[in-house]
């Protein structure tokens, strides 16, 4: 007999049931009874055994350093050897500053000898008038210094310092210097001023000075130059 489409439905629900029917005893089943027949229960982990305490030993004998260690410290000062170290490395810095002074001065006796030396030094004696900004040197109309100021270097400079500004080589004879000076003047001006000088180069070292002074009278900066024998 041939199936038709409802015998073929039936047949189909009839399997699953059946399948369904086999299933439900394998989840009903007990977890411990379906491990595998061979499988064991972990065993519980001993319990650790307490050692006894040895009554004989002494109660610091486990803070007690080991016999052949060095000796510690507790006043917090460094050991001997270590202070000695110290004083000794201050000691050859020191040597190494005297001998780099010593170096410099050597090197610019070699450099610049003084029978062509010359050197050029900025100072300011002034109050509000001028705010020096920058400072121009010319010598025999070759530029041979151009320096630009701080706030701090100004301020120094007001407080008494001088700068060296150029230190250089000249030849015996006559020469010329020119000195621009740049920056602010009365009620915030800029200001730009000439200072020149001519002098004669004779066979020591020459050492000239520019200045920058308030005028009271004029109230107004000035700037000369100052020749040093």
């Amino acid at each position: 007999m041939p199936l038709t489409t409802n015998s073929f439905r039936n047949a189909w629900m009839a399997i699953a049931i059946a399948m369904v029917m086999l299933a439900l005893p394998a989840f009903a089943q007990d977890p411990k009874e379906a491990q595998p027949a061979g499988a064991q229960e972990p065993a519980a982990a001993p319990a650790a055994e307490a050692v006894p305490a040895d009554a004989s030993a002494p109660a610091d004998a486990a803070t007690a350093p080991p016999a052949d260690s060095p000796e510690i410290s507790v006043t917090g000062e460094p050991p001997a050897d270590t202070r000695a170290l110290d004083e000794t490395v201050q000691e050859l810095k020191k040597d190494v500053v005297d001998l780099n002074k010593e170096l410099f001065v050597l090197e610019e006796e070699l450099l610049f000898p003084a029978n062509t030396q010359v050197a050029l030094f900025v100072s300011m004696d002034v109050g509000k008038m001028f705010q020096l900004d920058s400072v121009q040197v010319k010598l025999d109309d070759k530029v041979v210094a151009n320096y630009l100021y701080t706030a701090l270097e100004v301020e120094a400079l007001h407080r008494g310092g001088v700068q060296r500004v150029y230190l250089g080589n000249l030849k015996n004879g006559q020469h010329e210097l020119v000195a621009f000076f740049t920056g602010k003047g009365p009620h915030e001006r800029d200001y730009r001023r000439g200072a020149n000088v001519k002098f004669e180069k004779t066979g020591e070292a020459k050492y000239i000075e520019l200045r920058i002074q308030d005028s009271a009278g004029k109230l107004q900066p000035e700037f000369d130059v100052k020749l040093w024998q």
